[in-house]
């Protein structure tokens, strides 16, 4: 068997690589630990298998939602859960005849994101999202020459993380040199701030590579309407016109089947013409609601990962909303605040679809 120690943008797949380009629903794959805080394998499963059933087109692993804590030398997850949840992908998508775009999650300084993207590698995935919290003193010539140094093994997809969670601000400056990294495959915009959304937006079009660099959001308090924007940048070689395309959220690891459904109907809307319907902006509030609820907004995202587990949990595809850390839990007041909204907007969730396949996902 071949050992490929590094991969490059054209080496995916013709219908991959049109995926990615066109945009798709990349959930950002929990953890499913025990109640001894074990990882879950049978749980871990499921949710593999779901995720490609509700038709996501990617997954990812190994990132926020996934609890950064599994690459403590004391937990030791990072490596198995990666493993373990490539292989389900390549079984699963397999028996279907479909293709998941895998995305590993790439963290610390440039060694330890280095081994983990060459791991990754070695486990068939096909990007990495490339987290820079480990770098956040550094300056922007040192943030660079890490993404350039990752991006020799891996395609990476550019991460603009929100201070709130460990991010830091990164300037137009930054993204305009970033666009420039040749193995460089898509953004995920996080930073939860229109201005800053719009600095990657920029830079990406005055770099002339918004045709090779893919805008993904990650602003879950503003999806709909991130992926309905046309953008219009004036760049100094003229007009570009470039849309976020899809995407990679921790809000889209629960009631992904409707995040497939909507992304899908989002898509068709630019080739119909005409006005955006009014709907669009009514349902992108109703969504950032829940997202509060999810993601706890009301306590600086204290209970986002239990909050995401909650929702799973009621689904029955997690067996409790345990993290590693024991002290993260559901904030006071945060599971009325879930029972709220799934009350408001019973369209939203996908409730019908898990209950008619979780059985056959737990196998």
């Amino acid at each position: 068997m071949e050992v490929i120690d590094s991969v490059r943008i054209e080496d995916l797949s013709e219908t991959l690589l049109a995926g990615v380009r066109r945009g798709m629903v990349i959930p950002a794959q929990p953890l499913a630990l025990d109640a001894q805080r074990r990882l879950d394998p049978r749980y871990q499963t499921a949710l593999t298998r779901y995720y490609i059933d509700a038709g996501a087109g990617g997954i990812a692993v190994g990132v926020h939602t996934t609890q950064f804590a599994i690459r403590d030398p004391n937990v030791g997850l990072f490596q198995p859960v990666l493993q373990l949840v490539a292989r389900e992908i390549d079984a699963y998508a397999g028996t279907k005849g479909r293709e998941i775009f895998k995305v590993a999650g790439l963290c610390g300084d440039t060694s330890q994101a280095v081994a983990e993207a060459t791991f990754a590698v070695s486990q068939g995935y096909h990007a990495g999202l490339l987290s820079l919290a480990a770098l956040a003193g550094e300056s922007d010539a040192r943030l660079l020459a890490h993404c350039r140094e990752v991006a020799e093994v891996m395609p990476v997809i550019g991460f603009y993380l929100q201070p709130a969670v460990g991010g830091r601000v990164l300037s137009y400056g930054f993204w305009r040199e970033f666009a420039e990294i040749e193995n460089v495959i898509a953004i995920k915009m996080a930073p939860f701030n229109r201005y800053q959304t719009l600095d990657v937006v920029r830079a990406v079009c005055d770099a002339g590579r918004e045709e090779a660099i893919t805008l993904y959001t990650g602003n879950d308090d503003n999806i709909i309407a991130d992926l309905i924007t046309e953008y219009r940048i004036v760049t100094a070689a003229g007009p570009r016109s470039v849309r976020i395309r899809g995407g990679l959220l921790g809000h889209w690891s629960v009631w992904t089947r409707r995040a497939v459904e909507m992304l899908e109907r989002l898509q068709a809307l630019p080739g119909a013409g005409g006005d955006i319907p009014a709907e669009w902006l009514r349902q992108n509030i109703e969504v950032t609601d829940c997202n509060a609820a999810f993601f706890d907004a009301a306590n600086r995202f204290a209970g986002c990962i239990p909050g995401i587990h909650e929702v799973l949990r009621r689904q029955g595809l997690l067996p409790g909303t345990w993290c590693l850390d024991p002290d993260e839990v559901l904030s006071p007041g945060q599971a009325e605040e879930i029972d709220r909204v799934l009350a408001s907007y019973p369209h939203l969730n996908d409730d019908d679809f898990v209950r008619a396949h979780l059985s056959q996902w737990l196998a």
